[in-house]
């Protein structure tokens, strides 16, 4: 998928992952390639991942992964209500455009 079609949904598409369960940077990159064919890189994820949670919609912890420390990131009560919120632009976007190009 070309990454400019991307532009503005990176913090709907994490936010999404995240909701099913707590996960680490490359896990997330590597859940959006499982799910969706993203091929997104980390330069790209994780600037949006501290700033989503300098933001509050994310909060983080260390944890051990496979023997490796990693920054494990979960949704906030706030990340939860930005994530509806998300989704409810979402449906309204792709209604109007799929309106539009139908």
């Amino acid at each position: 998928m070309k990454a400019e079609l991307l532009k503005g949904h990176l913090d709907l598409l994490l936010l999404s992952v995240l909701a099913d369960e707590p996960l680490h940077g490359y896990a997330a990159i590597e859940e959006l390639r499982r799910r969706g064919g993203f091929e997104l890189p980390e330069g790209t994820v994780y600037p949006a991942l501290h700033r989503l949670e300098a933001a509050g919609t994310l909060d983080s912890r260390w944890s051990s992964v496979s023997g490796r420390r990693r920054r494990v990131y979960s949704l906030t009560r706030s990340g939860r209500r930005e994530l509806a919120r998300r989704h409810d632009e979402w449906r309204t976007f792709t209604g109007a455009v799929g309106a539009v190009v139908s």
